[in-house]
């Protein structure tokens, strides 16, 4: 199978969270059909750990493949064509790669109403919100991915231990979600040495997602 080219997937960088899309998602996280969202057999059993919200065309899916081949991550995307160009570029990297990249996939579902429907209740150990929306106008601020709302959900559906990963190169955003963060229950933060020792850091850290 040929890989997709971004140029046929192309759509505009950030859609409306809030807008009245059809998605598909299932009723309870018990009814959520694993199986077919990866495609793979092997997916008896286990659960998804990682969520990366906002996925874009799945550079960090591709790199937690790889780091954590035993592990399975799913990305959270609005935009359909971006969604549908994520999948068919695991679907190639199948094939050219025998038993690999097996362990990742896309959901086009809406993260900020939807992701109770998914996930149980302390299933994730990682999250990652990385070059959200700024959604700069003050009235749209209620869009914002990382919100003292969203952050007690998150924190419902995340094991004791697990972490939250943020990165903009928005100041205004970077102290809004460092403010609420420090300001929630649930969040403590990281220390320098555990950033500096996380070999999740590396990989978006470096230029370019996808």
């Amino acid at each position: 199978m040929p890989h997709p080219q971004k140029k046929y997937f192309r759509q505009r960088a950030h859609a409306n969270p809030l807008s009245d899309h059809t998605y598909e998602y299932p009723l309870t996280p018990k009814d959520t059909d694993w199986k077919r969202l990866f495609a793979v057999e092997e997916f008896s059993g286990k659960k998804v750990e990682y969520v990366d919200v906002g996925c874009g065309y799945g550079g960090l899916l591709l790199k937690l493949s790889v780091l954590y081949p035993e592990s399975f991550s799913i990305g959270f995307e609005l935009r359909v064509k971006v969604s549908d160009y994520v999948r068919e570029r695991i679907l190639a990297l199948r094939e050219e790669t025998a038993g690999q990249y097996r362990n990742i996939s896309i959901v086009r579902a809406n993260a900020m109403k939807h992701l109770t429907n998914f996930f149980e209740k302390g299933q994730l150990s990682k999250m990652f919100f990385l070059f959200p929306d700024p959604h700069f106008k003050k009235e749209k601020r209620k869009w914002r991915i990382v919100s003292p709302t969203l952050l007690s959900e998150y924190a419902y559906l995340m094991r004791s231990g697990g972490k939250i990963y943020t990165i903009t190169d928005v100041p205004e955003l970077y102290e809004w979600m460092k403010q609420c963060l420090d300001e929630h229950p649930s969040f403590q933060p990281v220390s320098q040495v555990d950033i500096d020792c996380d070999p999740v850091v590396p990989l978006f850290r470096r230029p370019g997602r996808g």
